[in-house]
């Protein structure tokens, strides 16, 4: 009795919604874990790499995918979604492809086991700095200057890493590799060269000041250029502003993550900017002029009568510069409507005498509000 194949998948630990990437990159990892240069004593380990290779072989084909999604295991068997039987590829020759080279000691040894060159591992880190802003600088721009503790040259030995007249040699234990080679059978594992750390070569006499790696930690000032419009959470990369690599190595980027303070009048929604903006009852009922807020200074508004409060009026243009050049947003001003909260009796009287002469139609939000509600009433 034939054994059910499994899902392709499962096989390959995926989602029915993985993308082209997530398939590949699962195939690798099991791949590896799974072929049979790697496992010489598990009697099973070629049939699960051959599985592999089938699941990966369907599902990083457009076509084939659709058919196993509409048709499971059923349309590569005879007659089956137009595919027929032996449409599967040899899995070793899908091996070679993904990774390249034939086994564990060509492009597959390099991608996983660290053959990397030698100026690669030299490399420095990249760094990352949180800076606070005002709105008022993310909406128009700003230079800044920002001071930050790094790995930098070395100014006695000018990044060599190595002592005035001392010089340095070819490592006699990886030949200059970087890397030392073990066999394990068929299997052959890759380290890190552990005289000279994978730089390949070793100094005669290691410049006292940084002990031979070439930098030590200083102060640093980098000035940055922040972009009219820039929102929240982005981030700006200065080239070549990380830590300098080790022994001359090439140094990392600086990540700058912006964060906007919150502003005391404007709220920011994308390129939009809200703010609350409080006008007098006699200004809401009669109407008129008031001034309002923006970032370039004040404006004018005119108010009509009867502004109810709450009521959002938008001034087109007063917003954030697009930080792609796509125009500029806008400016929404919430009207509060302000009540006094204290009234002399002449006041007072005044107020009585206008609530007297009120009727309905002076009322249509209340009107309406207790006609649809007076059910609630009874």
């Amino acid at each position: 009795m034939a054994t059910e194949k499994r899902d392709y998948y499962e096989v390959l630990g995926v989602e029915r919604g993985a993308t082209d990437e997530e398939v590949k990159r699962s195939y690798r990892k099991l791949a590896v874990k799974f072929h049979p240069d790697k496992n010489p004593d598990d009697p099973h380990a070629e049939e699960k790499f051959k599985e592999l290779g089938e699941a990966y072989d369907v599902l990083i084909d457009p076509d084939k995918r659709a058919a196993y999604d509409r048709f499971g295991h059923a349309a590569f068997t005879q007659g089956g979604a137009g595919f027929g039987r032996g449409v599967f590829h040899d899995p070793f020759e899908i091996f070679r492809e993904v990774f390249g080279g034939g086994g564990f000691g060509g492009g597959i040894f390099e991608t996983f086991f660290g053959g990397d060159r030698p100026e690669d591992r030299r490399h420095g880190s990249d760094l990352r700095y949180d800076m606070q802003i005002k709105l008022e600088e993310a909406a128009f721009g700003a230079e800044k200057e920002i001071e930050i503790a790094k790995l930098d040259t070395c100014d006695k030995c000018n990044g060599s890493g190595a002592e005035p007249g001392s010089r340095t040699i070819t490592c006699s234990t990886c030949g200059g590799r970087g890397q030392v080679i073990s066999s394990r059978g068929f299997f052959h594992v890759s380290q890190t060269c552990p005289r000279c750390r994978g730089a390949g070569e070793v100094i005669e006499k290691p410049c006292q000041k940084c002990r031979g790696e070439g930098r030590v930690e200083k102060l640093s000032r980098v000035k940055l250029k922040i972009p009219a419009g820039i929102r929240e959470g982005s981030r700006l990369r200065s080239l070549g502003n990380g830590e300098v690599g080790t022994r001359g190595g090439p140094p990392g980027d600086l990540y700058v993550v912006i964060h906007v303070r919150e502003h005391k009048i404007f709220q920011r929604e994308g390129d939009d900017l809200y703010c609350d903006v409080p006008i007098p009852f006699s200004v809401a009922t009669l109407g008129g002029e008031i001034d309002v807020p923006t970032l370039e200074g004040g404006a004018h508004l005119k108010v009509p009568a009867g502004t109810q409060s709450g009521q959002m009026f938008k001034m087109r243009g007063k917003g954030i510069t697009n930080v792609n050049g796509r125009g500029r947003g806008d400016l929404f001003a919430r009207l509060i409507v302000e009540v006094p909260s204290r009234l002399n009796a002449q006041q007072r009287r005044k107020l009585e005498e206008f609530a007297a002469l009120c009727g309905d139609e002076n009322t249509p939000l209340r009107k309406s509000f207790f006609e649809r509600a007076k059910e609630f009433f009874r």
